[in-house]
């Protein structure tokens, strides 16, 4: 890393080395490199005089190129794509006369962009299973803890800290199938031309149309898709990039949702993410155990949603067959989204295989509140003893203010059982409260829903995806 240069902190400090290569020169140019072969064969194929010398010299240089030649080129032609075309030309002299035949710049550049999409949206698949995997095993340890819940972090019916960890990872099934819907269409541009007619490809088949889209078709097998596109300008569809960044920001806003979870149970003290031996959590105070992870997860998910602007826009304000207004934003935005949601699952990963459960304190918090949804109980037991239901609600309306008050304004415990027990409306005693008071009676199906959320929809997930299932939590650089 240059110390004098900007250097990006998504490829440097956050997203894995996996994701960093995809977008990187060397896979790019590769790429390129094999595209041009993959035209030449073809073209070989179908009927035009390559020679076979010239098709040897590709295979030999599909990855020693020179950057440093590459960009001296690049200076003196001010293009990218034939700058890249004369260094291949000066590294396989024997292949210089067929390198790029009838193609235009989008036939590597558009069909790179294409795969790299495929690649980096199949590590993204991974990514997400491997959480689901780590979160499954937290749901089914905690499946029937019972917990308070909360609407508008407000105290509400309990749940199991178990059941709330399914509503994570059906939010993250429901972003694999977005993944896994644009993978199974992505489609290859192919060999279009200048405008998207095939007319340079006709021309060098003396007119046989037939052959110009065998060409496309079969460079689109070669290249690992089994379909092209029906039709093109000299670009793919720009709504593409669109399409993908709109699924990689769903990912990121599934995974910004369970951070914001973290972050409000670490504030209760109930759910704290990894805090390790010698982590320091503030340098002014050396008590706090912050949840950076999460928050980390919360800025680099923000920074995914934000992106999928730019493809939007890029789509919207194309002209005709092509304009050249996308590829400096795309050459910034697309790599950023999918580095972005990369790190982010990564954090999520080591996040959720870490969680620290605090069973003591999710209670206490319960057995305070506990009292209050228990007398919807009450009022159902009373009213078969013969109590007017009306006349009960309206006792336990004012019995529950008045120790809403206690707890509020004098910050003394919760005696609403007592006073319930002493108001001979309810005819019932102290210990017999203490038994609608177990956590259990409130949680309703929770534990059996855990169960049967990851049997019928998380283990198949799971059993497709071996690899991934079987990945540890990665390591964090910072």
């Amino acid at each position: 890393m240059s110390i004098d240069r900007y250097s990006n902190p998504l490829t440097e400090r956050y997203a894995s080395a996996e994701m960093s290569y995809i977008f990187s020169p060397k896979f790019k140019f590769g790429t390129w490199r094999r595209l041009w072969l993959a035209l030449a064969e073809t073209e070989q194929e179908l009927g035009l005089p390559i020679p076979d010398a010239a098709l040897a010299a590709l295979r030999d240089h599909l990855d020693d190129f020179d950057l440093k030649r590459a960009g001296e080129l690049e200076r003196q032609l001010r293009h990218d794509v034939m700058a890249h075309v004369h260094h291949l030309g000066e590294q396989a002299p024997e292949a210089r006369a067929i390198i790029h035949l009838g193609a235009t710049s989008a036939y590597v550049g558009d069909n790179t962009d294409l795969i790299q999409h495929r690649e980096a949206l199949r590590l993204v698949a991974r990514r997400i299973v491997a959480v689901v995997a780590g979160l499954s095993a937290f749901a089914r340890e905690h499946r029937d803890l019972a917990t308070l819940g909360f609407t508008h972090f407000q105290p509400a019916q309990p749940t199991t800290v178990g059941k709330r960890a399914t509503l994570w990872i059906q939010d993250l099934l429901l972003d694999l199938e977005e993944v896994e819907f644009r993978i199974s269409t992505l489609r290859f541009h192919g060999s279009r031309g200048t405008t998207g007619t095939q007319a340079s490809f006709v021309d060098l088949f003396q007119g046989d149309g037939e052959k110009a889209e065998r060409l496309t078709r079969r460079i689109a097998e070669k290249m690992g898709f089994a379909q092209a596109y029906g039709v093109g300008g000299q670009t793919y569809p720009r709504k593409v990039d669109a399409a993908c960044l709109s699924t990689l920001s769903g990912v990121a806003q599934s995974a910004s949702k369970f951070a914001n979870d973290v972050r409000l149970l670490s504030h209760l003290k109930e759910v704290e993410e990894p805090f390790e031996e010698q982590q320091i959590g503030s340098s002014a105070m050396p008590y706090k155990r912050n949840p950076m992870r999460s928050e980390r997860i919360n800025a680099l998910a923000r920074h995914a949603i934000t992106l999928t602007i730019d493809p939007a826009f890029t789509a919207a304000s194309q002209w005709f067959e092509r304009t050249l207004d996308d590829s400096a934003n795309k050459r910034i935005a697309i790599p950023e989204a999918y580095l972005s949601v990369d790190a982010v699952m990564l954090l999520m990963h080591n996040v959720s295989s870490g969680m620290v459960v605090y069973p003591e304190m999710i209670r206490r918090r319960l057995m305070e509140e506990l009292p209050f949804m228990a007398t919807e109980n009450l009022m159902m037991r009373a009213a078969r003893g013969g109590g007017d239901r009306q006349d009960l609600h309206e006792k336990v309306r004012v019995h529950s203010i008045q120790a809403g008050l206690q707890v509020k304004q004098h910050g003394r415990p919760n005696d609403l059982m007592d006073r319930i027990a002493a108001d001979p409306a309810f005819g019932v005693t102290r210990a017999e409260l203490e038994e609608d008071l177990r956590p259990e009676l409130y949680v309703g199906r929770a534990p059996q829903q855990v169960d049967e959320f990851l049997a019928e929809w998380v283990e198949p997930v799971l059993a497709r995806y071996p690899d991934a299932v079987g990945e540890s939590a990665p390591e964090l650089k910072v």
